[in-house]
């Protein structure tokens, strides 16, 4: 697999992205630490069929950041700007983690920019003890008290340490923009329940996908999340964790393809 996506493009408000491929179009978004570059299995895959978009997080990559106490409904009024700069009307939105939250949020708040939803990794009603220690990373990671290696763990299985999607999120943890990170993080901690109770209102074709190993965002939530939407489908994928994207592209990929061949 070759992790190199074609060179960026920016917005009017400084949204970086790239934007490759033809047709009915799909936007991709990443999660917290990470880059667009994230998405090269998917960018790859669905440029052959769709007019493929893949955006920075604010403070991410070469995106622009964004005011730091936002939550996640500023990042959600962030994305449906980046939507009217590229001109997209509607389209297929597909998240992950951090990303997940903020495409979900836009299948519930603005239910006609959105074809279909996908999200990956997602959280949904984290318990009480989930709830805590997430909570609890932000407040270190906005205090400065930042280990930006510590997901890793939870992230990938300890025989991937070796592989090239561990060392790529390592090196883009590391080389984060604090501040952004710090802003995003707090936005994702606070924002598993914020639209929660208004995702069974989504009737575009959902897809719920993660993987059998995620300790966060566990099957359970995917399945949940499924069951409550009008059109939601479950995948899990057996035997991997939180990057599952990367750390399983062919899966992902053909799930993401059956997906996008769901009627509208």
């Amino acid at each position: 697999m070759t992790w190199q996506t074609p060179p960026r493009s920016s917005t009017q408000r400084g949204a970086a992205y790239v934007d490759v491929g033809e047709g009915e179009p799909v936007v991709l978004i990443h999660g917290v630490g990470l880059r667009l570059e994230a998405w090269a299995p998917q960018i790859a895959a669905l440029a052959a069929t769709h007019r493929v978009v893949a955006v920075d997080l604010p403070g991410h990559g070469d995106s622009a950041p964004i005011q730091r106490s936002s939550g996640l409904a500023e990042f959600v009024e962030w994305f449906v700007a980046v939507l009217d700069d590229l001109g997209l009307d509607s389209a297929s939105l597909a998240g992950h983690s951090m990303g997940a939250l903020i495409a979900g949020s836009c299948a519930v708040l603005v239910p006609e920019r959105v074809q279909r939803v996908a999200l990956l990794n997602a959280v949904h009603r984290r318990d009480a003890v989930a709830s805590s220690a997430v909570q609890r990373r932000a407040a270190e990671i906005t205090a400065g008290n930042v280990d930006p290696t510590a997901p890793l763990a939870r992230w990938f299985d300890a025989d991937e340490v070796a592989s090239e999607p561990y060392r790529l999120v390592e090196q883009w943890l590391t080389t984060v923009d604090i501040d952004g990170y710090a802003t995003a993080y707090a936005a994702f901690a606070e924002g598993d329940d914020l639209y929660a109770d208004r995702w069974r209102e989504v009737a575009c074709p959902a897809l719920l996908l993660t993987g059998e190993l995620d300790p966060n965002s566990t099957p359970q939530m995917s399945r949940d999340l499924a069951a409550a939407a009008a059109r939601g489908e479950a995948c899990v994928i057996a035997g991997h964790r939180h990057m599952v994207n990367m750390t399983a592209p062919d899966e992902v990929n053909e799930a993401l393809h059956h997906w996008l061949t769901r009627k509208v």
